[in-house]
Order: C-alpha cells, then sequence, then structure tokens
C-alpha cells in the first residue's frame, strides 16, 4: 500500500472512528425513545448550513441520484441505527453492523462489475468475527426488532456506499456532495418524525451537545471525509474499515461505562485490527481478484441537458485538443489541431466559476 494509498486510508478512517462514538452518545446523553429525531437533528441542519453557504444545487440526474444516495445512508441508515442502539446491547448492535464489509463485497461484484476478492471477503469474516469476540457475551440479549433494525440498516449503508461508488464523481466538492445527502436524508427523516414521533422531546444541555457532535462532527465532517475515500479507495477496502466503529464502541465502554475487558474480548480486539490491516493489502500483494485499478470517474451534467463530457485518452498521432482533430493534407498520420474554441459559461464544472476569455 503506497504512501497516497495510506494517507487517504487513515483519513477516511477518521468517520467510522466518529461513528464509534454513536453508542455511549445515545445511551448517555440523548433523550431515549426518539431515534428518529434523533437522525433529523443529526443530518438536515448540517446539510442545510451546507447549501446556504456554498450555494450549489444538485442538476439533472443528480436531484433524484442525491435523494436515494441520501435516503440509503441517511434517511433509513439512521434511524435503524438509533433503533439497533436502543433495543439491543451496543455488542449485539456492532456486530450486525460489521457484517456490512461482506454485504458491499457481493453487491460490488453485481453492480460494480468487480471480480470477488476472496482475500478481503476472507479477512471481512474474520473482522465480523473478532468484532463478536469483542463485543458479544451471555447477556446479550437478541430483541427481534432490534435484530432488525440492525440488519436492515447494515443493508441499507452497504448499498449506499456501492451506489456512491459507482455514481462518484469529481466535479463538486466532498464537503458539497455530503451536503446534498445530508438534506436529503433529512428530508426523507422529516415527516416520518412528525407522524411516529410527534413533538421533539425535551433536551437538556447535554443531549444539546450530544446532538451537535452527532450532526457537525458525525455527520457533516464525518460524510465528507467517508464519501471522498469511497471515491479514492477501492469500495471493499472502505467497507472493512467500517470495522472500525464497533472497536471504537468496545474501547469507549470500557473506558466511559467502566466495562472490562476479558481474555476473549482482547483476542477478538486483535482479530478484528488484524483483520483491518490485512484488508487494506491490494490484491496484486496478496495474490487475488477483484482490484482492478478504478475507472475515471463519472462526469456531472452541469447544465441540466443529460450530456456529459467524459475526458478521453487521444489516440496515437494526434494532437489532443477540446475540439475535433482534422488530418492536415497531404501528410498521413499528422493531424492538424482545430482552432482555439471558446468556453461557455455552461460549460463550467460546478462550484467553478469561468475566468473570462478563457480558451482551451
Amino acid at each position: 500500500m503506497g504512501t497516497s494509498t495510506g494517507t487517504r486510508t487513515l483519513v477516511t478512517a477518521f468517520a467510522p472512528a466518529v461513528w464509534g462514538t454513536t453508542y455511549v452518545v445515545t445511551t448517555e446523553l440523548l433523550p431515549a425513545g426518539h431515534p428518529l429525531f434523533a437522525g433529523l437533528v443529526r443530518s438536515l441542519p448540517a446539510g442545510l448550513v451546507v447549501l446556504a453557504v456554498l450555494r450549489v444545487l444538485p442538476r439533472g440526474v443528480w436531484w433524484w441520484r442525491s435523494l436515494l444516495l441520501g435516503a440509503l445512508n441517511i434517511g433509513f441508515f439512521f434511524p435503524l441505527l438509533f433503533v439497533s442502539a436502543e433495543r439491543l446491547p451496543g455488542g449485539v448492535a456492532a456486530t450486525l453492523g460489521a457484517t456490512q464489509p461482506l454485504v458491499v463485497a457481493g453487491l460490488a461484484v453485481g453492480i460494480l462489475r468487480e471480480s470477488p476478492s476472496w482475500w478481503r471477503i476472507g479477512w471481512g469474516v474474520a473482522g465480523a468475527a473478532g468484532v463478536g469476540f469483542v463485543v458479544l457475551g451471555p447477556q446479550a440479549g437478541l430483541d427481534p426488532v432490534g435484530l432488525l433494525a440492525g440488519l436492515a440498516g447494515a443493508l441499507s449503508m452497504a448499498l449506499g456506499v456501492t451506489l456512491t461508488k459507482h455514481w462518484r464523481t469529481d466535479e463538486v466538492r466532498p464537503v458539497v456532495f455530503a451536503g446534498w445527502q445530508l438534506t436529503a436524508g433529512g428530508l426523507v427523516l422529516l415527516p416520518l418524525t412528525a407522524l411516529f414521533e410527534g413533538r421533539p422531546p425535551a433536551v437538556d444541555l447535554p443531549g444539546l451537545g450530544g446532538y451537535v457532535w452527532l450532526g457537525l462532527v458525525g455527520g457533516l465532517v464525518a460524510y465528507a471525509v467517508w464519501f471522498r475515500g469511497i471515491g479514492t479507495l477501492p469500495v471493499a477496502a472502505v467497507a472493512l474499515l467500517g470495522l472500525i466503529s464497533p472497536l471504537v464502541a468496545a474501547a469507549l465502554g470500557a473506558v466511559v461505562l467502566d466495562q472490562t475487558f476479558g481474555p476473549v474480548q482482547a483476542l477478538g480486539f486483535g482479530l478484528a485490527l488484524t483483520a483491518l490491516a490485512a484488508g487494506q493489502l491490494s490484491a496484486a500483494r496478496s495474490g487475488g481478484p477483484g482490484d482492478a485499478p478504478t475507472p475515471p470517474a463519472e462526469a456531472i451534467d452541469v447544465t441540466g441537458s443529460g450530456s456529459r463530457t467524459v475526458p478521453t485518452p487521444p489516440t496515437p498521432g494526434t494532437v489532443p485538443t477540446a475540439g475535433r482533430a482534422r488530418t492536415a493534407p497531404g501528410t498521413p498520420g499528422l493531424q492538424e489541431p482545430p482552432r482555439p474554441v471558446r468556453r461557455r459559461a455552461a460549460d463550467a464544472p460546478l462550484g467553478q466559476p469561468l475566468p473570462a476569455d478563457r480558451h482551451v
């Protein structure tokens, strides 16, 4: 794993590490019995702030894509996460979430047309088993509603991660992309919260601090980092980073809630960390398929007309230009560059103003 890839991996790992604090914040700071409201406060305010400050809106197909991704990554995932955290011991909820890398590995084969990386699938199984050793115990209850919520949340997030990779774009900054999805997810949660939970609960000062932490750091900052990592790293490797979340939750349980680690928990912790490290190795080093180079990101429709501009490599003997190359008369194989083409304002990428009288 190269230095740049290692740095991107470490930065991306910040997101699941922050999400690992959700369990202790939910149980110790937030009002109980309001998972939809917790998800709403965690998403919609931060998304609206991004839209108000940066003023970049989706265009074309990105309206419905942002709505779908926001629902999968946030609108559905947040309340399912909170229901699972409230109705199950943190260990059971975390173990269910640790199955996400396996789901992503399967979805990548069908949606991304990637060859299965048996190396990462194997370490995904080992990582889930390690998390189970860390957090499960004889007192772990199996509430059916909590179990269904945990499994549905893992499936929702796995599908959202895979589609985010499939539809990635380099034309907008990750914080803008996160803002679109946070807003869409919050709008999905708004009517559900009003319908099922009614009036918001009373929030004290510690609860307010918990909501600010989950919304600003765990929502906007973490999702911006997460989406950037999805766009630049193999999707199966990113999904394996999700194992950090239950490990952080278990560590916080030991430090904050005075929970103890026995030999089995220590063994599981080591196994999960080994799976995290080994899962980041490329298939070229591990000898397995499934890590073909990432193709160029899809160009976004910036005009709203449905057309896109995707860069293509120049053919041998041609001069790379913005227009159509013409063959120089009487000179086989030599291509004459076209006249300079003036770019229109509509051709400028989102969020990047076009300088006046610029030629390409």
